[in-house]
């Protein structure tokens, strides 16, 4: 007995939670209402229909309701309703999802535009879409660095190799590390020559002269 009155006390609960979720759609609301003048294919497509709303139909005597099939509602055939109203203020309950189909059974009426298709949705929560995941970038190619160039002479002009730097211009190194020797002048070396001539009479006179 308490599982019973357990599901029962959910039950209830549900279809407190559903009445108070409902909506009352009044057909042509809030500026028409069921009458010729009204767009009132403009106000289906403003409107979201699901189990649980309310449709109702606020009417002069000169009109009434009827539920009819796809096929009468295409061709405004009055003779075979599913269902008639012709109270002035019809409340119907969309009870269960699917499309249900609504005209005048007043002659001219339907022709006129005094006819519904509603579409009642299972719920009024949209399905959930996960976003699409962005294709994750491709890393970027590895560039190898560019082996460094050696300079290039300009063409026509010869490369001159590395000359060690010397002393002074117009001497050369000594080998070994000796000093190099100073050079003899060409009036230095007559001079030389001649005092060895006058040497050599002299010691020639001498031994004449023994």
């Amino acid at each position: 007995m308490a599982v019973l009155r357990t599901l029962v006390g959910l039950a209830a609960t549900a279809m407190l939670i559903q009445l108070a979720m409902a909506a009352n759609h009044t057909v042509g609301g809030p500026s028409g209402s069921w009458d010729s003048s009204t767009d009132l294919q403009t106000w289906v497509a403003s409107q979201k229909f699901v189990v649980g709303d309310n449709l109702i139909f606020q009417y002069t005597p000169n009109h009434d309701v009827l539920e009819v099939g796809k096929t009468d509602y295409d061709s405004c055939q009055t003779s075979s309703p599913i269902q008639t109203y012709n109270n002035g203020n019809t409340v119907i309950s969309l009870s269960s999802p699917g499309k249900r189909y609504f005209i005048c059974g007043t002659a001219g009426h339907c022709s006129q535009g005094m006819q519904i298709e509603i579409d009642t949705l299972a719920t009024s929560t949209p399905p959930v879409t996960s976003p699409s995941t962005p294709p994750a970038a491709s890393p970027a190619p590895e560039t190898s660095p560019s082996p460094a160039k050696s300079p290039k002479s300009a063409p026509g002009t010869p490369s001159s190799p590395d000359v060690p730097s010397t002393g002074s211009p117009g001497t050369s190194p000594s080998p070994s590390g000796l000093s190099p020797r100073p050079s003899t002048s060409s009036a230095d070396r007559g001079s030389f020559q001649t005092s060895l001539t006058l040497g050599f009479g002299l010691v020639l006179m001498m031994l004449l002269a023994l």
